[in-house]
């Protein structure tokens, strides 16, 4: 068992710390809201004051956050987790950020004489909590291997990628497919309404068909019953696509699709839907096709 340490307990980060503890490590999170996190301290985690504090605690340190200027935040200053790190420590980030960022990071890191992994993860949620989250792992193969046993109490797919930022950038190539896939289903979806099949009829017969992915099966549902809170709202999405499209775009890799998908986005949030998971997107459409929401 390691001395895991942990910042953002947020919708992911928290469940995450859960299965760690119950697979018997010793975790020390930080959160920036900590009444967010008192449930894992009834649980038995351990709470830190500061990101600091966190890596000052732990062999290994995890952390999911919103976005690059999130973990820019927690990573710098006298009470960034760079100025607790210990010498031949792991850190890995889980964030889906620019892989730029990531790799910057991971320079200073290593002139702590730590190490750092960027281990994003593929699902949501429900995945999660399923136990059936994936990883994919970027940074040095070796240390992968220390972190792997660790990363598999979270999720027990856990994939090597590559060096420093490669699987970031794998998990940005992955994401981009899922609104492409949600706009399309939901063309699916009325053009059969509008023709006279019961939506809930069209809805059963797609997700039974060729065309059902992993992610439409656990995604569409939530156009019938929206969650109280969202899985991955609009704008979490577009920060998504955004990375996506700056990567193409330095690459030198036309992104048609996820060009297209991203202006949908746009008219969601132009919509006020914004804080919706990003199955919103048939709201924009219904709407546009005359068809009750």
């Amino acid at each position: 068992m390691a001395d895991v340490g942990f910042i953002g307990l947020g919708t992911m980060g928290g469940p995450m710390v859960k299965r760690l503890l119950e697979a018997g490590h010793t975790v020390t999170g930080y959160n920036r809201t900590k009444s967010r996190a008192q449930w894992l301290i009834d649980l038995g985690m351990r709470w830190a004051d500061t990101p600091r504090a966190v890596t000052e605690a732990s062999d290994i340190t995890l952390s999911m956050l919103r976005d690059t200027e999130a973990l820019h935040n927690v990573s710098s200053g006298p009470d960034g987790l760079l100025a607790g790190l210990r010498v031949g420590s792991i850190y890995a980030d889980m964030s889906t950020v620019s892989p730029d960022a990531s790799r910057e990071l991971a320079a200073k890191v290593s002139a702590k004489g730590a190490h750092m992994l960027d281990a994003p993860v593929s699902g949501s949620s429900i995945t999660l909590l399923a136990g059936n989250l994936s990883i994919m792992v970027g940074g040095d193969r070796a240390i992968f291997d220390v972190a792997k046993p660790i990363l598999q109490a979270i999720g027990p797919t856990v994939n090597y990628v590559g060096i420093n930022g490669l699987a970031v950038t794998m998990k940005i190539a992955t994401n981009l497919s899922l609104p492409v896939q949600i706009l399309s289903f939901c063309e699916s979806i009325l053009l059969a309404e509008k023709s006279g099949i019961p939506r809930e009829t069209a809805i059963e017969v797609l997700l039974n068909s060729v065309v059902a992915s992993p992610a439409l099966k656990y995604r569409i549902p939530l156009i019938q019953n929206p969650p109280d809170e969202p899985l991955f709202d609009v704008n979490m999405m577009q920060k998504d696509l955004k990375l996506a499209l700056e990567l193409g775009l330095g690459l030198g890799v036309p992104l048609p699709t996820t060009a297209l998908s991203n202006e949908w986005l746009t008219a969601t949030r132009g919509m006020g839907l914004a804080d919706q998971d990003f199955a919103a997107l048939f709201q924009v459409l219904a709407s546009l096709s005359g068809v009750e929401k």
